[in-house]
């Protein structure tokens, strides 16, 4: 079966961090003893699946707590929506 990805929230938001996010689930995977591999990966299980992203975005949020922490990080650009309808 296969599932198409369009539509899906599952996609990099900017082209040049692609690579490196591959390269980052590579050594994730290696790290943590799975088995990945170039191209098509449907011989793993959803459990080794879900482990090398679930470890990814572990460690992503802990790099990004050091760097809060620091005082190192870029200001969020958040505006405050207007109620204009009271």
């Amino acid at each position: 079966m296969s599932q198409s990805n369009s539509g899906s929230s599952n996609r990099v938001l900017k082209k040049e961090a692609k690579a490196a996010l591959d390269q980052f689930k590579f050594e994730i995977a290696n790290e943590i003893g799975v088995n990945l591999k170039q191209g098509y990966n449907g011989d793993l299980t959803t459990k080794e699946a879900g482990s090398v992203g679930g470890y990814m975005v572990k460690k992503m949020i802990a790099q990004q707590e050091e760097q809060m922490a620091s005082g190192n990080f870029p200001k969020a650009n958040i505006s405050t929506p207007t109620n204009t309808n009271l």
